[in-house]
């Protein structure tokens, strides 16, 4: 078991919350109990992953896509309402961590993609702010495009978009998870063969054409369900808490 403040302190100290600047407060969200045991993680607060951690006897749900966004509207109505008491109801704290869990080196949902896609030589683009939001590498050996959408398809469980921009084999790659679509001029300027991000817009497709890039959408949710997964494994070993991530299905 360990106090709500103090969770909140372990947290804020690892993903160094204070040091980035976000579209929506990070850290807690929501108040509950003032001590913790049992612990849920997901990518998004949804209202299924609400009833999961109520149904588990959760005291604290911890999160990528919270809640009070920039320019969100404010009034507490229909289904934000819903959740809201729902949390409120059962004493559950909502913890969300948004960029600052896209950029941890280590936990950040777009290292752990760096790992599960086996790129080496691993490195934050240092021109891209926040610093860790846009990554490069590369594969041990060139491999075909066809080959790398295999890959990844095999390892987040989910058939990629995938835009062949006709330069053949793929070595040098950058990355930004979710809707890091807009980075391709970036990742094209650092002169790598592919740049793989979450989603897809209708000008990504012009872009990778002209700029002589491979594009792969490799979807939203399964590009970002890694970062908590690994923050909850830390989080579980640091501790003595009792952490259980769950997937709540979506198919972005």
């Amino acid at each position: 078991m360990i106090s709500r403040s103090d969770l909140t302190d372990l947290l804020e100290t690892e993903l160094g919350c204070a040091k980035v600047r976000d579209y929506c407060p990070n850290g807690l969200q929501v108040e509950g109990k003032a001590q913790i045991s049992k612990v849920v993680t997901g990518v998004t607060a949804s209202q299924a992953l609400i009833d999961h951690a109520i149904a588990v006897g959760a005291d604290a749900i911890i999160v990528h896509h919270g809640y009070f966004w920039k320019g969100e509207a404010p009034e507490v109505v229909g289904m934000k309402k819903v959740r809201l008491q729902r949390l409120l109801k059962h004493d559950i704290n909502l913890f969300a961590y948004h960029l600052p869990l896209d950029i941890h080196p280590v936990l950040g949902n777009n290292a752990q993609l760096g790992q599960l896609f086996g790129v080496s030589q691993v490195r934050p683009v240092l021109t891209v702010e926040p610093i860790g939001v846009l990554q490069s590498g590369e594969f041990a050996q060139s491999m075909a495009l066809a080959d790398v959408a295999a890959l990844i398809a095999k390892q987040l469980g989910r058939e990629p978009l995938v835009q062949d921009a006709g330069i053949g084999a793929v070595k040098k790659l950058a990355w930004c998870s979710g809707g890091g679509q807009g980075y391709i001029e970036a990742a094209a300027a650092l002169g790598v063969d592919l740049f793989i991000s979450g989603e897809v817009s209708e000008q990504t497709i012009h872009c990778s054409n002209e700029l002589g890039i491979h594009f792969i959408a490799a979807g939203h949710h399964a590009t970002e369900r890694y970062g908590v997964k690994a923050l909850g494994e830390w989080l579980a070993a640091n501790t003595d808490l009792d952490v259980e991530f769950i997937d709540i299905y979506n198919p972005a």
